[in-house]
């Protein structure tokens, strides 16, 4: 006799459709968050305002991953790592994905009314990139650049809920955010690669071609130059450097190890190991600006 695996609930087909399954995703966009409130804070934030920034991040890439799935809910189903997510599989309507994305939204919105003048219109700038960035991937030829354009809003919005202003620190700190993300999801693309010629979806994977493990070793390179200028800026703490140097050379390691075509499991570890590098870069801040 036959057995059948239990079927998924509702609330957990939600949770996936968020993302909230998968902590490496979310973390990686707090992460930039966070360095700009600690910086912006000299090392000594508001405990209340992180909380405000973690809840507001998690809201506003839950809607970006549920516009992302409404976009791509007839496509996903022919690339193999996205073919089981609830919209693709038919797990979930487009009416309750539609709901989700509302919902994100509207909590995201709520929680911009503690940020000052600034930081609120910067999200609300922030609302068409997230918006537009599923249809970049259509016509964009690297649509990544987009996501790092939406993944930097959350420096400047960060910083300018501390000093209500921006600073050419925190612009420094933007272009290292938008060069990172964009090797680290060139890294994640390099996986989806051949889906996505099938399917006929643009990514900086395709752009680069053979030379998308040049692109990626150019892109840390200049996050690390970036993030170098800003410590620079602020006169950080020489533990920042020593930290800032780990970052660096962890991004040599990997950036060598993309040299040969690896397995798509192997691509999927590379990003997720942003997230501790982006830890690292995170402790060395708060050590380089709390101990001026």
């Amino acid at each position: 006799m036959s057995t059948s695996l239990p079927r998924e609930s509702t609330w957990l087909a939600v949770i996936r459709l968020l993302r909230w399954d998968k902590p490496a995703g979310r973390l990686i966009l707090l992460l930039p968050a966070l360095w700009a409130v600690v910086l912006a804070s000299g090392g000594r934030p508001d405990f209340g305002l992180i909380w405000v920034i973690i809840c507001g991040g998690l809201a506003a890439s839950a809607a970006g991953c549920v516009i992302n799935d409404l976009w791509d809910r007839n496509l996903d189903p022919r690339v193999e790592r996205t073919k089981q997510r609830p919209l693709a599989s038919r797990r979930l309507s487009t009416r309750v994905g539609a709901i989700a994305a509302i919902v994100s939204l509207l909590a995201a919105w709520g929680l911009a009314q503690f940020l000052t003048p600034l930081g609120y219109w910067l999200c609300v700038a922030a609302v068409p990139v997230i918006v537009l960035y599923p249809g970049a991937k259509r016509v964009f030829p690297v649509p990544q650049l987009v996501l790092a354009i939406a993944w930097g809003f959350s420096v400047l919005i960060s910083w300018a809920a501390v000093q209500g202003e921006l600073t050419w620190a925190a612009i420094a700190l933007w272009a290292a955010t938008l060069f990172w993300t964009l090797g680290f999801d060139t890294v994640y693309a390099l996986a989806d690669r051949e889906d996505d010629i099938q399917v006929g979806i643009q990514s900086s994977a395709r752009f680069f071609g053979d030379l998308a493990p040049l692109a990626i070793a150019a892109c840390y390179l200049l996050t690390s130059l970036f993030l170098a200028w800003t410590g620079a800026l602020l006169n950080l703490h020489p533990l920042f450097w020593l930290a800032w140097g780990g970052a660096t050379g962890l991004w040599v390691y990997q950036s060598w190890r993309l040299r040969e075509p690896l397995p798509r499991a192997i691509y999927s570890q590379l990003f997720a190991e942003n997230v501790s590098i982006g830890l690292l870069v995170l402790t060395g801040f708060w050590l380089g600006a709390w101990l001026l």
